[in-house]
């Protein structure tokens, strides 16, 4: 330890000294900063053995004296010596080492009736390509890398054996195996063992003392908003599974976090920071000022990105965005408030406005101004908690390309109707959540109306709806809303708070719970979203959009400790709900179709056992065109067990080593896709899978 024996170069809270007994102890290789560590030669383990000695007792004679320094021996105090150096030293083996390894082999079966999959082996073109057996092998492996003591990486291989073409469930990350056909000067040409080994996701962190590096590629970041992001510029990265069935790339990119004279200072950089961002630069300076934090974001699009995986993620031309924030508590009371401008690169671009008369629609025309502030947002909060009582209200005016980022802060409880950071809109919430013992009573108010309105699908050409692509800004999650919802939670242990991320694997209650009602009035139509084609690269507008429309649902939700060894979590939902885009049937009464849906599901585990299971009725499928094109099944049922070494993981991405089996069954009408009408008359058809897996994880 430093005690500032060398006044020349001693420096005041820096271990940078290493004062040793010169000549007993040797150097160890020096480490990032030119450094090193120093370990005890044989010499004084030798000399620690001689020092044992009393000379002057009384008992130490001649004699003793040869006994003592005969039995130090030159090869005992090497042996101990060497301990030490093994100890520092890392070997090339040590720094770059197999983390981790995960084995999956699993068979899958699959039927049906009335519907358009072929039953014959390689008679389809889509996928699913056939009923019948088919199996996959797919394997991962885990790298880590320390090439210094605080520089450490990750990099973890996605390898392909066999790649099924008839899962129902035909979108998933092992697909991308799959034959493809590509169009070349001698005609189609079908290309095998397409991306067999791929990188699954990587990571990397530096710990300096001017900074913290994080690197990430496939492996999720928080977002800034308990950072002073306000606005929510910088948005959260953690997708789950979502990540894997859409065969995504994001996040990709780093942050560099500022020490010392930095501190405060953070900078992200990358091609695609979160799910449709494009190449972008985000810099975050934040420094506390009297009676509170000030934050200041500047947020730079330096490209376009072309990469598309999800329609809920489509991503839009480049932007500039500024955000200045300040946030203070008093008490029980805490206020934030901002101003944004964003959208500058839109200045000068043309959009339309629908104005209704008595004898229809009349088309104008108008331009994004700076002059009239369409670039400027501000927003306001104020949250005041006191004993049992815990209440917010937030408003919030945002000009016509004012857009900013959502909100996924949980405040008090698992409120749902939030502001939806875009632009052209102005909006006011207030929500109350009151504690009565065990339970939590929580009312929740959202109203909200765009700046401009959305186009009706139905105005004169050369009118049409607007869409993010093509105009400055569209009427989506800002359309006109009068919404409100209740919760109400029973949790009698709020350590492991009800509303955490993970509380599926954290709670701790025999019985925790929570029942939610939600309303919304949506009085207008909205302005169009937009689809991915089948190939999965070009994005299309939809020719229309959801009416106007009054939607509501109803949710609970039970996690239970039963037992040391046993959780139950299950879900309930019964709602109205309307598609993203339109029903491509056709038929006037049914493209503004309505769902109502419910269904429930629920996992138990009891040791090394897991069972789950799930329907829903008049749903959705399972990916994102099952809404965009409102596809829905009359019946849809899963289930299944495994057996694990081990507990069971609650948590996705968790290693399993287990053995098991899964099912699903669905029943299919005019309104789900792969419906064989012809054949089916006036029956409905149906299509089911059933596999069964062996996967080795540590």
């Amino acid at each position: 330890m430093p005690n500032g024996g060398y006044i020349e170069d001693f420096v005041e809270g820096e271990n940078n000294m290493n004062e040793e007994w010169w000549g007993i102890t040797a150097k160890a290789p020096p480490d990032h900063r030119g450094l090193y560590e120093v370990y005890p030669r044989a010499a004084y383990y030798a000399l620690k053995r001689a020092f044992e000695l009393a000379p002057y007792d009384r008992a130490t004679d001649l004699e003793a004296i040869r006994e003592h320094f005969g039995a130090i021996t030159p090869a005992a105090a090497a042996l101990e010596a060497r301990g030490d150096r093994a100890a520092l030293l890392v070997s090339p083996r040590d720094r770059v080492h197999v983390s981790g390894l995960r084995l999956r082999f699993e068979t899958i079966n699959t039927g049906g009736t009335h519907t358009t999959t072929p039953k014959v082996e390689g008679a389809g073109e889509g996928y699913p390509s056939f009923m019948g057996f088919d199996q996959m092998q797919s394997f991962y492996v885990d790298f880590e890398a320390r090439p210094a003591e605080n520089v450490s990486g990750r990099l973890s291989l996605s390898i392909l054996g066999n790649v099924p073409e008839n899962p129902i469930n035909e979108i998933f990350y092992e697909n991308r195996g799959r034959p493809r056909t590509f169009l070349t000067e001698d005609g189609e040409t079908e290309v095998e063992d397409l991306e067999r080994l791929r990188i699954y996701q990587a990571s990397m962190s530096w710990d300096d003392k001017w900074f913290t590096l994080d690197g990430f590629y496939r492996t999720g970041h928080l977002h800034w908003k308990y950072e002073g992001d306000f606005f929510g510029l910088y948005r959260d990265a953690y997708y789950g599974e979502n990540v894997d069935i859409y065969n995504g790339t994001a996040p990709v990119g780093f942050e560099v976090t500022g020490k010392k004279a930095f501190e405060g200072l953070k900078v992200a950089y990358g091609p695609q920071l979160w799910w449709g961002a494009n190449p972008a630069v985000l810099v975050k300076y934040q420094r506390t000022v009297p009676e509170g934090t000030a934050t200041v974001i500047y947020h730079e699009d330096v490209s376009e990105q072309s990469a598309v995986n999800t329609s809920i993620a489509i991503p839009e031309p480049k932007t500039r965005k500024v955000s200045i924030q300040y946030e203070t508590s008093r008490d029980a009371w805490t206020f934030e408030g901002g101003v944004l401008w964003s959208g500058q690169t839109k200045v000068g671009r043309e959009f339309q406005v629908a104005k209704e008369t008595s004898d229809g629609y009349v088309m104008l025309q108008d331009t994004i101004k700076d002059t009239k502030g369409d670039v400027f947002g501000g927003k306001a909060k104020v949250t005041w908690e006191s004993g049992p009582w815990h209440w917010y209200a937030q408003a919030a005016r945002m000009s016509l390309v004012a857009d900013a980022g959502p909100d996924p802060v949980i405040t008090f409880t698992g409120w749902k109707l939030k502001d939806s950071g875009s632009g052209n809109q102005t909006n006011f919430l207030t929500g109350l959540a009151a504690n009565v013992g065990d339970f939590q009573i929580a009312p929740n108010f959202l109203w909200q109306k765009p700046l401009v309105g959305p186009i009706p699908s139905d105005v004169p050409s050369p009118g049409r709806p607007r869409n993010v692509l093509s105009d400055p800004f569209a009427v989506r999650a800002n359309r006109e809303m009068v919404g409100g919802e209740i919760i109400i939670t029973y949790d009698p242990t709020p350590a492991s708070w009800f509303w955490q991320w993970d509380n599926a694997a954290r709670e701790d209650a025999g019985l925790a719970a929570s029942l939610g009602f939600m309303y919304m009035h949506l009085p207008t139509t909205t302005d169009v979203g937009n689809f991915i084609a089948e190939d999965g690269v070009t994005v299309y507008s939809f020719p229309a959009s959801p009416p106007a429309e009054d939607l509501w649902v109803l949710d609970a939700r039970i996690v239970s400790k039963l037992g040391p060894r046993t959780r139950l979590v299950s879900t309930f939902m019964y709602g109205r709900a309307q598609p993203n885009g339109y029903d491509p049937t056709g038929a006037d009464e049914t493209l503004n179709r309505v769902i109502d849906a419910y269904g429930t599901t629920a996992r138990i585990t009891h040791g090394p056992l897991a069972v789950e299971a799930a329907a829903y009725f008049n749903g959705w499928g399972p990916y994102d065109y099952h809404r965009d094109f409102n596809l829905t099944y009359p019946v849809q049922v899963m289930g299944g067990a495994s057996y694990s070494l081990g507990s069971p993981g609650w948590l996705f991405g968790q290693a399993h080593t287990r053995i098991g089996f899964s099912g699903t069954w669905r029943a299919l009408d005019a309104n789900s896709n792969r419906y064989d009408a012809e054949s089916a008359g006036d029956d409905t058809g149906s299509e089911w899978e059933f596999r069964t897996y062996l996967e080795v994880g540590i």
